[in-house]
């Protein structure tokens, strides 16, 4: 930075020296004689962004409500957020009440289907014999009647015979009738105690799912780690909340492998991309630094805020060591990204480069004393300067502000002159 003040000053005095013996043109108009120049020259070229975020866990295990339980549940106990913990410390316990309750209910719902199966067992029992003896008592009139039957047209007169006939087929659809009844009275029973033993799988289900649920009222750390709340538009969870099976309810991050998330300017971001070195500094021991590279680069800019139109890329930064000692999850970070790392390129200060209407972009370069527009092609830019990939040279003297300008000391000498019309004029 010195060397590029020391040349643009010894640039001036000699552009000042020369416009005492000439004043150079430019298409016909007086140029002027005191503009600021630069000497373009080969150098490095880097090119950072500094973002802030924080720290995260690379892997983390979520803790959700037992998937076991089949109903709402209530938190009736939460370890501490951000307490450490160890492998298998209970974090987390519900209350077991509803599902004590459910128990008991289940258990009694039980016991009345296994009254009920006896009872109804006893009963079909004794309406069996009854259907039982009607037909064999049916079957026995059969009998007799088929036996005596009168049937010898000289023994028995015609009136006898029908009789006889009809006590027959009666006799027949006594015992069929008994037959059928029992038949019916059986399957209607088969279906009863089936609806019994129903009921009774119903409450032994409810019992199982009960007293899986009291099993599961404890949530256990998994592994050692800090016990982080889930956090959504509500806060956190609290005691006495109602929660569903699957609903996350805190997490475990591994502090054995960190990582940063920050967040990057859109207007920033022209080079990141996986794999940019990073340095990051932790807010509360800013004097240690951690490598870094990029890990993940988000696909789309989105705001931080909603209330603020401003977009950002979100960065994932993969550390190089991790520092358990120093490192939690949720502290706050800075990172400096290197966007860009050239070796032996040109580059010029911004102000040197003009933008025109049809796209293109051009510079002032000095020739023969004469200003002239070329057109150049820029590369990485960095705040106050940009590199020219095509267009100049190594050497080539180029203005810092536009030739064509005429200064605002010369504007005043005009303003005061002697020449015709003004204040000096003596006509």
């Amino acid at each position: 930075m010195k060397g590029w003040a020391i040349k643009t000053l010894f640039a001036g005095v000699a552009a000042v020296g020369a416009g005492a013996l000439a004043i150079p043109t430019f298409n016909g108009l007086t140029q002027r004689s005191d503009v600021p120049i630069y000497t373009v020259e080969r150098s490095s070229f880097t090119r950072t962004v500094v973002a802030n975020g924080i720290l995260e866990a690379e892997k983390t295990t979520p803790l959700t409500v037992p998937s076991e339980v089949r109903q709402r549940l209530t938190v009736a106990w939460l370890a501490p957020d951000g307490t450490h913990v160890e492998s298998d410390e209970i974090v987390v316990r519900f209350d077991p009440t509803e599902m004590q309750q459910n128990l008991l209910d289940g258990q009694a719902e039980k016991d009345t289907a296994l009254n009920r199966m006896g009872q109804k067992e006893l009963e079909s029992g004794a309406v069996f014999e009854n259907l039982e003896r009607d037909e064999q008592m049916a079957s026995r009139e059969l009998d007799y009647a088929r036996e005596f039957q009168s049937k010898d047209e000289e023994i028995f007169s015609r009136s006898e015979i029908i009789e006889s006939q009809i006590d027959q087929g009666l006799a027949t659809r006594r015992k069929d009738h008994a037959r059928e009844t029992r038949q019916l009275q059986e399957e209607l029973s088969t279906v009863e105690l089936e609806l019994i033993e129903l009921q009774k799988k119903k409450a032994e289900f409810k019992i199982s799912q009960a007293d899986s649920a009291l099993r599961s009222l404890e949530v256990r750390a998994p592994h050692a780690g800090i016990f982080v709340l889930e956090r959504n538009w509500r806060g956190v969870t609290q005691v006495g909340a109602s929660v569903w099976p699957g609903q996350p309810l805190a997490e475990i991050p591994r502090l054995d492998v960190m990582q940063a998330k920050v967040y990057v300017l859109e207007a920033d971001a022209g080079g990141l991309k996986e794999g940019v070195e990073a340095e990051v500094v932790l807010e509360a021991y800013p004097l240690t630094r951690y490598r870094a590279t990029v890990k993940k680069v988000a696909a789309l800019a989105q705001r931080r805020n909603r209330r603020s139109p401003v977009q950002y890329f979100e960065v994932i930064l993969e550390l190089e060591r991790t520092d358990p000692d120093l490192m939690k999850p949720g502290q706050r970070v800075r990172a400096e990204l290197l966007l860009a790392d050239l070796d032996d390129v040109l580059s010029v200060p911004r102000q040197a480069v003009i933008k025109e209407e049809d796209g293109d972009t051009r510079v002032y370069r000095r020739s023969a004393g004469e200003y002239e527009l070329v057109k150049v092609e820029l590369g990485a830019s960095a705040l106050g300067r940009v590199v020219v990939e095509k267009g100049l040279e190594e050497g080539d003297v180029i203005a810092l502000a536009d030739p064509t300008l005429r200064s605002k000391g010369a504007d005043v000498l005009d303003a005061g002159s002697d020449g015709p019309g003004g204040p000096g004029d003596g006509s």
